[in-house]
């Protein structure tokens, strides 16, 4: 089992990821694909004159501050656009694949957050009444019939509180939760980037390779900017959990998830 976290970030060569999925699905390995679109998101919400905001927190991590507003465009971008793009990127590649968000058969289900802490000139502040929170269970059942039966998952948030409201939660924490759930032999976050950079945005300075026990020190934590961060933290998340290898890599490449199981990029193990 493979799973592959794409990110929604500008450049994000959808093409060539899907050409590869579904090569290698062909193939007969076991792939999960979850998808963001953060930068369709913004795009959208923008030109719908609801521009996006973020919290950046405590822990330096930056979030989208979603209210009910937010959350409906998410839906569009998220579960509407990107995920039916993939799909109908991997169906002309000859994988018969499905498109689902974690609201569908209760996927990912997780706890809404009722207070969310963010640092705002400097001060710690709370907000309150955001559709935010972290996914806690996976319908591993559901995943396991689709993939028994031949179906390549395309996965996507939001998931479900456990009120039965639609949440924004990290795509990132899913897919480390997924390759742990499955004992993944490899997890490749693909971004638009070639990995950890050690001078970002500076590509030469790739940092190849983070041992395992080094994976929170404060050297390598330093290296994530912004929403690499997440990455990060899944990664530190899936090795703990035992997954294999976590692979930070390049998708504007031909060949991108075969090229990261390679070895191309920043790989934990």
């Amino acid at each position: 089992m493979i799973v592959v976290k794409v990110g929604g970030a500008e450049g994000i060569n959808y093409e060539a990821v899907a050409k590869d999925a579904a090569s290698l699905w062909k193939e007969g390995v076991k792939l999960l694909l979850v998808h963001g679109g953060s930068a369709e998101t913004n795009k959208v919400a923008e030109a719908l004159g609801h521009p996006p905001r973020f919290l950046t927190h405590p822990g330096g991590q930056v979030s989208r501050l979603t209210d009910r507003k937010t959350l409906e465009i998410f839906e569009m971008v998220y579960c509407g656009l990107v995920n039916k793009r993939l799909v109908e990127l991997l169906q002309k590649e000859g994988a018969n694949a499905i498109g689902l968000s974690g609201l569908d058969g209760r996927l990912f289900v997780g706890r809404r957050k009722t207070a969310v802490k963010y640092v705002e000139n400097g001060k710690v502040k709370v907000h309150r009444g955001d559709y935010t929170g972290t996914v806690e269970e996976v319908n591993k059942a559901l995943l396991d019939l689709l993939l028994q039966a031949g179906y390549l998952p395309v996965l996507t948030p939001p998931a479900l509180s456990y009120e039965n409201e639609a949440i924004n939660t990290d795509g990132d924490q899913i897919a480390a939760l997924l390759a742990t759930l499955y004992g993944a032999e490899a997890l490749v976050y693909l971004s638009n980037v070639p990995g950890l950079l050690a001078r970002y945005p500076d590509e030469a300075s790739l940092v190849r390779e983070i041992p395992v026990e080094r994976i929170e020190d404060p050297e390598y934590l330093a290296l994530a900017q912004g929403r690499m961060k997440r990455k990060v933290m899944g990664a530190v998340e899936a090795v703990k959990g035992g997954v294999k290898r976590v692979v930070f890599a390049d998708s504007r490449v031909e060949n991108p998830i075969r090229r990261a199981l390679s070895g191309e990029g920043t790989v934990v193990r």
